[in-house]
């Protein structure tokens, strides 16, 4: 059994049961809001601060040590800082849904398989035991 932790968005407990049913530890983390910093031009975004997180355990036992989402909100950065159809306010984007799937799949198979992670010195297929070495883009194109 492996441990899930998500944002409080309602539709997550609904999409985990159908999902996952009773075999996961799984929990959710309601973050608290400030009010908006309004600062700078019209035109910027206000800015908000996390004041406090609420846990609520929704299904098994999840650690509690464990409860964050703070891993799903680096990864969907490293997305859209890599990718630009997935930044905010762009004009790349796939007129095709497999194109868009295509572009997805070859990122993460690069993130995976070439890009070395600085914090771990390694690629994060390396990390997993999937391969010994690092791979080039060469390699990643032409494997089978």
């Amino acid at each position: 059994m492996f441990q899930l932790t998500t944002d409080g968005l309602k539709h997550y407990p609904d999409a985990v049961d159908a999902h996952f049913a009773t075999s996961i530890h799984y929990a959710s983390l309601i973050k608290m809001f400030s009010t908006p910093d309004i600062i700078g031009p019209d035109w910027m975004t206000a800015m908000s601060r996390v004041t406090g997180t609420i846990p609520k355990v929704r299904c098994g036992r999840p650690e509690p040590r464990f409860i964050s989402t703070s891993h799903c909100e680096r990864l969907n950065l490293s997305v859209r800082m890599h990718l630009r159809r997935y930044a905010r306010r762009t004009n790349a984007l796939s007129k095709k849904l497999a194109n868009h799937k295509a572009c997805f799949a070859l990122w993460v198979a690069w993130y995976n398989f070439v890009r070395v992670n600085s914090a771990i010195r390694m690629t994060p297929a390396m990390a997993a035991g999937l391969t010994d070495s690092i791979w080039t883009m060469r390699d990643l194109l032409t494997a089978e």
